[in-house]
């Protein structure tokens, strides 16, 4: 059963009696940061060790934006590509490595990862 308990959350599973299993939108943009940067050329915008470890257990994560409404996941992400990468190839394997881990950790669905190219980097940039 998947409902909206509050703002910014949503209910996974409610057991009559044990309790209820909840996820932020914060932690569901943690695990597609995570993923994305999985993907060899892919970087963050920004300084991704910095911006991602420094965002962990605050609002949000820089350069990550997740909606969920009614157990379907939407991200909007922007990152940076390394020069000489196929952007769309690479752009596509990073879409399918975040849907994968937001739907094998949460259970929820989703539909939309959309990835905005912000910069290319040199292999001096990482």
């Amino acid at each position: 059963m998947e409902k909206e308990f509050e703002r910014n959350t949503v209910v996974l599973q409610e057991d009559g009696g044990i309790g209820a299993v909840q996820i932020a939108d914060d932690v569901v943009a943690v695990i597609a940061s995570l993923a994305v940067v999985e993907v060899e050329g892919v970087y963050l915008a920004g300084n991704m060790t910095n911006d991602l470890m420094g965002k962990v257990g605050k609002r949000g994560v820089r350069g990550v934006k997740v909606d969920v409404l009614e157990g379907n996941v939407t991200v909007d992400m922007v990152v940076n590509i390394e020069f000489g990468r196929n952007i769309p190839a690479v752009c596509q394997k990073a879409q399918g490595k975040v849907k994968a881990a937001i739907e094998n950790m949460t259970g929820l669905t989703c539909s939309d990862v959309n990835i905005r190219i912000a910069g290319v980097n040199t292999k001096k940039d990482k």
